[in-house]
């Protein structure tokens, strides 16, 4: 599995899903309508995405060498 990191290139918003699915080996795709399919449940589904938009480092950061 690669690093935690938001890619810079297949972004749509903040490269959120973009880099879930680079981690966890699945498609952006896939990532996004899983996240899209999980928003109609009840949660805090987009408090977790804007936490995860400022927290993971843009890929080529010096925070993402790990």
């Amino acid at each position: 599995m690669s690093a935690l990191v938001r890619p810079r290139h297949g972004r749509m918003i903040a490269g959120v899903c973009a880099g879930l699915a680079d981690r966890f080996g699945t498609s952006a795709t896939t990532m996004r309508v899983i996240f899209l399919l999980s928003c109609l449940l009840p949660g805090p589904q987009f408090l977790l995405y804007l936490a995860l938009w400022l927290l993971l480092p843009d890929e080529g950061s010096t925070k993402a060498a790990v």
